[in-house]
């Protein structure tokens, strides 16, 4: 039996749990410590980074650092592919992407070997955008940073981006993609009046290990994790994950009290499928407490979003007595997808498109939140974890990018160097 969408979370849990209630003053002055702590560790580290690189830039670094009028405290870093000829009039697709850190840590510098590698290897514009963080800037501020951006960049006419729509689909030839938290602002800016108004309003939004659902509490979110135990090396066979271990006070420094949990701007599992892009890419980390919440909402998109036209995709169930709907991946077992039974393939991966949009879902098999993220992969992986991750980062950029190419702006395959698209009128 197909198990219908929950509309609100009020059938999901408890009603206590959907308005942000103010904890104990010991509870605060906790969760204010470890945010302060992780703020004042890594500040001087990008104070330092960010200075020695002013005068030495990395290979890879973007080829333009700029600021806009309406955010000038809050500078945009700009790809161009290595073998782009900048006097040329050509234009590029463009992917915009959001860093990661709990809302309340890192910079757009973070991604920089990410965008780098998909500006190269994919032949697009990428711009990474940036946001104020918190506590000192709780939500919604950070999601009207995005979109503000997005809107000067979109607007920015020294920029090569490809501004004309597909002339078959009226599609735009751009997208966003967020990493973790920016997954979760990625999906609530597309939903701001200002960006849906904007002729450029991009074609697809992609979340990678999105934080989606913020209704339920993390310590719940662990009952629909895989354990597998003596299978993987540490740290993968840990019982706890590194990266949610200051999740709680990270979500406190975001979260305003009294604010209404199930918002779609901040809970973006709730969204309307018609306050999104046409197209929704949704990819996951199988050892990460955040991959169901992603499961459940690329299923439930995929069943809204195609009706009666492919059968109705059963949403699961984070409650379930059944592990099959409860957990996210599988327990007990490594690395063995391509030996799956073609029902069992869809837990980690399905495409659904129909001729107004779609859908792509992509479970990474036996890595944590943040394997595509140098820091994240040095900081808590061994050797092995490592170039693990490594390796399916890069199988996974490679999909992401074939997808938008090939699915969403539909780019002429016999061309990959030119603004040459072709489209059928359904994909």
């Amino acid at each position: 039996m197909v198990r219908p969408y929950e509309t609100t979370p009020t059938t999901d849990q408890g009603a206590e749990n959907i308005i942000r209630r103010e904890p104990p003053l010991l509870t605060k002055l906790t969760y204010a410590s470890y945010v302060y702590f992780i703020k004042g560790l890594v500040s001087p580290v990008y104070r330092w980074i960010n200075l020695r690189e002013s005068f030495n830039p990395p290979p890879g670094a973007p080829d333009i650092v700029k600021t806009y009028e309406c955010r000038p405290n809050l500078p945009v870093r700009i790809f161009l592919p290595t073998f782009y000829d900048q006097t040329s009039p050509q234009t590029l697709p463009t992917l915009f992407t959001i860093h990661g850190g709990g809302f309340c840590v890192g910079q757009s510098r973070d991604d920089d070997e990410w965008n780098r590698s998909f500006a190269d290897s994919q032949y697009v514009l990428v711009v990474a955008l940036n946001y104020s963080k918190a506590p000192e800037n709780p939500f919604p501020k950070s999601v009207h940073d995005i979109g503000a951006l997005l809107n000067a960049v979109l607007s920015d006419e020294s920029l090569p981006i490809d501004r004309t729509a597909n002339t078959a689909s009226k599609r735009s030839r751009t997208a966003i993609l967020g990493f973790s938290s920016g997954a979760n602002l990625a999906l609530a800016a597309c939903q701001l009046p200002l960006v849906r108004e904007q002729q450029c309003y991009p074609a697809a939004v992609i979340s990678c290990y999105g934080n989606l659902d913020l209704t339920v509490p993390v310590e719940e979110k662990t009952a629909n994790r895989p354990w597998k135990g003596d299978l993987l090396p540490p740290p993968r066979n840990a019982t706890t994950e590194p990266t949610m271990t200051f999740a709680p006070a990270l979500e406190w420094g975001y979260i305003p009290y009294g604010q209404d949990l199930s918002d779609p701007l901040l809970s973006p599992y709730f969204a309307p499928r018609e306050k999104l892009p046409p197209f929704v890419g949704v990819a996951a980390a199988e050892l990460d407490i955040l991959a169901h919440e992603s499961w459940r909402f690329a299923c439930r998109l995929a069943r809204e979003g195609a009706a009666a036209t492919v059968k109705l995709r059963q949403i699961p169930d984070r409650k379930s007595n059944d592990p099959r709907w409860r957990i996210c991946g599988w327990e007990n077992s490594v690395g063995r997808v391509g030996e799956l039974e073609k029902e069992e393939v869809e837990r980690f991966a399905f495409e659904e498109n129909w001729g107004t949009g779609g859908v792509k879902w992509l479970l990474v098999p036996d890595v944590m939140h943040g394997f595509d993220n140098a820091n994240c992969r040095w900081w808590f992986g061994g050797q092995e974890t490592i170039e693990d991750a490594e390796s399916k980062a890069e199988v996974c950029r490679v999909e992401l990018g074939r997808w938008l190419k090939e699915t969403v702006w539909c780019l002429d395959p016999g061309d990959e160097t030119a603004s040459v698209y072709s489209c059928s009128g359904h994909v």
